[in-house]
């Protein structure tokens, strides 16, 4: 079956630096879309970003835009989200997912996602 396992979070402090990673089993990682998400304490789940199969579009929500860098590894069936400048906000469990299609791409809805891990927390303290 498919798995999508998070990892990387973390406590970090305001201003700094993490790296997420997700690695993917039980399906054709090359040709999938992937995205990542975030919910914090008592809201919606967010999608703040997104990437082609190829890696060569991306998208980003606003609120991360210029300090997050989402990329791929195809070979290792691996996703990544590169964290800089966090920000309390940043507080959230951070999700991979997948979408059964590139048209979804730039809308980053939680409704078009075709599979979720289970998530990494990212603490980030002032």
């Amino acid at each position: 079956q498919v798995q999508l396992v998070e990892s990387g979070g973390g406590l970090v402090q305001a201003g700094g630096s993490l790296r997420l990673s997700c690695t993917a089993s039980g399906l054709h990682f090359a040709a999938k879309p992937m995205a990542w998400f975030r919910q914090g304490p008592g809201q919606e789940r967010e999608g703040i970003s997104s990437i082609s199969w190829s890696g060569d579009n991306t998208f980003y929500a606003d609120s991360v835009k210029g300090r997050f860098t989402i990329s791929r590894d195809n070979a290792k069936n691996s996703l990544f989200l590169q964290l800089n400048n966090v920000k309390p906000e940043d507080t959230a469990m951070y999700y991979c997912a997948t979408y059964s299609s590139h048209g979804f791409l730039s809308r980053l809805r939680a409704s078009d996602v075709e599979y979720w891990g289970q998530g990494t927390q990212v603490t980030v303290s002032s």
